[in-house]
């Protein structure tokens, strides 16, 4: 986990360049497979037609996703300045048992990406995922909920870049 000092200061577009080429990669997987499946479904089979039907779901939404991250450039956070869109958040449980660094992006939920030279492992959440709600509009020292392994934790928001 990266800690504050690593973070402090750190070019968000290195995160956002990895997190777009990750993205990319699914996107090209999808639409391979669309194309694939497409061609299967002309033989008229009702399994490659609906395989085809979600594929191609599945391709809008990566291609989609594509379009949000182009749009997508975040700023540093002001110091006490609320956690939105393109923070960098560090969360410690309450119980002790160590933290997590997240990386609040548009698209992208549940993506691992690393630090410049390696350095830190940073979570992608979403705003639209449970720890994106938590911790979106919160500031350093706010204490958030949310359910991890089916249970609810509490953590508090130690840094926000």
């Amino acid at each position: 986990m990266a800690r504050a000092h690593t973070v402090a200061g750190m070019d968000k577009r290195f995160l956002v360049e990895q997190l777009e080429k990750k993205l990319r990669s699914l996107a090209d997987q999808a639409v391979r497979t669309a194309a694939e499946t497409r061609t299967e479904a002309k033989t008229g089979a009702n399994r490659a037609v609906n395989l085809a039907k979600g594929i191609g779901a599945r391709e809008e939404a990566a291609l989609a996703d594509l379009d949000a991250m182009d749009l997508f450039r975040p700023k540093p956070l002001t110091r006490g300045e609320k956690i939105g869109l393109g923070a960098v958040v560090e969360i410690e449980s309450e119980d002790g048992e160590g933290g997590r660094t997240l990386f609040l992006a548009p698209v992208g939920a549940g993506q691992e990406l690393t630090g410049p030279d390696g350095d830190g492992f940073f979570q992608v959440v979403t705003p639209a995922s449970p720890v994106g709600k938590a911790i979106w509009g919160k500031k350093v020292g706010d204490v958030v909920e949310f359910t991890v392994r089916g249970e609810v934790s509490e953590w508090t928001i130690s840094y926000a870049a």
